[in-house]
Order: structure tokens, then sequence, then C-alpha cells
């Protein structure tokens, strides 16, 4: 059990320490405090949403606002158990909250149902981390930009059925590795099979600073900057643009193959284009008109990459609808 601190922003009662004992011992005390520190806005109650919400409310955040101005629909009901039976039509974020809010009464649960395209740059400066779900290219980039322009943690991601992707842009992040410790061969000692393990002593480690510098989600998706200059050159088919002439390297090119994640950066490319043009994803009520409109979108992010139908089948395109 982790002792009552007394006084100082970051410190956590006996009531936090029982309930986080076990990821206290995970993670540390100190980690644990800047959780219980952290202001977090969530963008997009569907399945994901309510995921990463769980998960957030429970390792113990100080503050959660759930952002979304969809209503409720069939679909939510079976794929998002935050929303109670009996919801259809309300606001998603609002009918998410009280299930959400009972997850951990000691982190404070808002519910906000407008839109994150009406939200102005200030809004954004008010959380220390901001997740955003369910949203467009353009909405993802310029959030984004707001969050690297005021030091706020940046995180996307998104699910299509058994595809997804995952972004985040942390600035510029700093930590500790621990490394096991390389003894100094003495002088005059041969160098051997025997030699080489008597080097590694695990039982001595260092600790190594290091530092990482995030780049910005339009520079990623534009291919722009030395930070990626060495990235895979599938890395850039997310965003339906071919990469940048000066990266070199063999495997960009498009394969066919059954293994279905070959294709998944032209998949997310098109599906991304899909949400943009018609304003929703797919879905298995529409399928035969959804199919067709994924194959024109294909259309599209293929002849701007230059390639052929090869390098996204029509029975992969069609799964997705």
């Amino acid at each position: 059990m982790v002792e009552k601190e007394e006084g100082g922003p970051g410190g956590i009662s006996e009531e936090e320490a029982a309930q986080y004992d076990r990821q206290i011992r995970l993670w540390g005390l100190e980690a644990q405090k800047r959780l219980r520190a952290s202001r977090v806005l969530l963008v997009g109650l569907k399945g994901l949403g309510a995921e990463v919400a769980k998960n957030l409310i429970l390792a113990g955040v100080k503050a959660l606002t759930l952002l979304d101005h969809h209503q409720v629909s069939p679909e939510d009901t079976g794929a998002q158990f935050l929303i109670p039976a009996g919801s259809l039509g309300r606001n998603r974020a609002e009918a998410s909250l009280e299930r959400a809010q009972n997850l951990n009464p000691m982190v404070a649960v808002k519910a906000d149902p407008e839109s994150v395209e009406s939200k102005p740059e200030e809004f954004f400066t008010h959380f220390d981390a901001v997740c955003l779900t369910c949203c467009s290219r353009d909405v993802m980039v310029r959030v984004d930009q707001i969050c690297h322009k005021h030091g706020v943690k940046f995180f996307t991601g998104d699910v299509f059925g058994y595809h997804g992707y995952m972004f985040a842009d942390l600035g510029e992040h700093e930590f500790v590795e621990e490394k096991t410790k390389v003894a100094k061969a003495s002088p005059g000692v041969e160098d051997g099979p025997d030699t080489k393990k008597a080097k590694l002593d695990p039982s001595e480690t260092t600790m190594v600073k290091k530092r990482v510098l995030f780049c910005p989600l339009k520079e990623a998706l534009s291919g722009a900057g030395a930070a990626l200059k060495r990235a895979a050159p599938d890395y850039f088919l997310l965003q339906g643009e071919p990469a940048p002439s000066d990266l070199k390297t063999p495997s960009f090119r498009f394969r066919k193959s059954p293994d279905s994640q070959l294709f998944g950066p032209v998949f997310l490319a098109v599906l991304l284009r899909f949400r943009a043009a018609e304003g929703r994803d797919p879905v298995p009520q529409r399928y035969a008109e959804d199919a067709e409109r994924l194959l024109r979108h294909r259309g599209a992010v293929l002849e701007e990459l230059g390639a052929g139908a090869e390098a996204l089948p029509d029975t992969f395109v069609r799964s997705a609808a």
C-alpha cells in the first residue's frame, strides 16, 4: 500500500492509493501523479472512443471531456458499451456520460455535445492531451497543428473493421531507458565467445537518457522534412500520395499478395477519402451502394499514386462495405 501524501500539488489521498494500488506498483507513484494531474479531451464516442475513455478513466486522469455532436445510431447500441439501452436519438457524448463517470468517481468526466469543427484554437489549450477518433483528415491536421503549437500531446486513430491506424505527436519527449552495462575488457585478455559473454553483465545496468522529436501530422502525411527521410515508403500510402522523390527504399512498390496487410496503407487512404466525401463510413446496410463508392474512391487514390488496380483488388475493397 502506498502511504498517504500530505500537501503540495500532485499528492494522492489514501482512497486514491487504494484505488490505483496495482498500477502504482506497475509504473510507479510519480507516473500516477502525472496521470492524476492530466486533463484529456476525447473526440468521437463510437466503439474505439468508448474503449479509450474506459482506459483513461480507470487509469485515473484528473478530468476527461467527451466531445461528440452525433446522435446515437442503431450501430452504436451494439458497438459502444457506455451507451445504455433506449438511447437512440440522444447525443452520443451525453448518452455515454453516466456509465463513464460510474467507472471511477474520482475522475471528473464531462460531456460536450458540440462539434470539434466549431471549437476555436483556445479551446484545445485547456487540455494536456487530445485524442481524436472518427475525424476527417482535415480536422486531424488542424487540431494537431494547434496542439503542436501549444505543447499539447496529440493522438489520433480509427478502426475500420479489421483495419486501423494510430498516430501520435508528442512534440519533444525525453525519457530514460535502462540498458545492460557493458564491462570493459581487461588489457591482454584474448577475444572469444566466452570473453564476449563476460562483457555483458545482466545484473549491472545503467540509465540512458534519450530524446525523441515527433513531427506534426501534416508533415508526416506530406512526407516533408528530414524526420521522414528514413521512413518506409509504404507509410506515405496512408494519405494517398507518392513518397518523396529523395526517399529511396527498395520496399516502395505495390505488391499483390493474399496477405491483406500488404494493402493496408492504400486501403486506409481509400477509407479516409470515403469519409471525407460521403460524410460517413461504409455500413453493411448499404453494401451494394458503398461498395461501388469505395471502388470509385479507390480509382482516384490509385490514379494519384500512378498505380494499377493490383495495388488494391476489387474483392479487398468490397470487404469494407
